[in-house]
């Protein structure tokens, strides 16, 4: 079958009408106990299904989802592959309570679009939410860092969001971030960084910022 029909059967059957199920079995049981839970997640950590191999989908540095190299344009639908999502080890899978199934994430599988801001200095609470509707708080639990490019440098926020699972800040979301750093004294040195649920995160020493 020519790689272009493919990629139609695929926009359609992510994108039209079809569920999910015909993609990852078990969608269903896993929609209605993360339904029944006061966090909205089903427990993944618990289940341990068969693993049926990787299916060819995956999740860009831009956080989109793709599946048989086609975007899938249904938010509901990738919001509830996402609730499924599982990291064990460095590889990422989609868990159901009746398969496991292997997926491809380019750098981490969610993105920060949106900062929302509470109060000022050590009392300030930082809330993120990501490109599926999650929203998460900066606090000891879900520590912000800062991560530099080997080549060039290039600064990169991250958040983790849950589970073993991080998310990018967006360059836009960054920019507002860096406009609330401060300096802070951590171990003996001056850094760079931002308050959140009572948390000094630094992101780089202040004479290399301030320079």
């Amino acid at each position: 079958m020519a790689e272009d029909e493919l990629n139609t059967q695929a926009h359609k059957k992510l994108n039209g009408g079809v569920s999910g199920t015909t993609v990852v079995k078990g969608l269903d049981e896993a929609a209605a106990d993360r339904g029944a839970r006061s966090s909205g997640l089903p427990p993944v950590h618990l289940w341990n299904p068969p693993y049926r191999g990787p299916i060819p989908m995956e999740i860009r540095r831009d956080g989109t989802w793709y599946y048989m190299g086609t975007p899938i344009r249904r938010k509901p639908m990738v919001r509830l592959f996402s609730s499924v999502l599982r990291r064990d080890g460095d590889a990422y899978f989609l868990v159901t309570p009746v398969e496991k199934v292997g997926i491809n994430v380019e750098d981490v599988p969610f993105v920060v679009v949106e900062m929302r801001v509470e109060q000022e200095g050590h009392v300030q609470i930082l809330s993120f939410r990501t490109q599926v509707g999650d929203w998460v708080v900066a606090d000891g639990e879900h520590p912000l860092r800062m991560e530099f490019g080997d080549e060039t440098g290039e600064p990169a926020p991250y958040i983790h969001v849950r589970s073993r699972l991080d998310g990018r800040i967006n360059r836009a979301v960054y920019y507002d971030l860096v406009e609330l750093g401060e300096d802070a004294l951590v171990d003996g040195e001056r850094q760079f960084g931002v308050w959140s649920s009572g948390v000094f995160f630094p992101f780089a020493p202040s004479d290399q910022v301030h320079a």
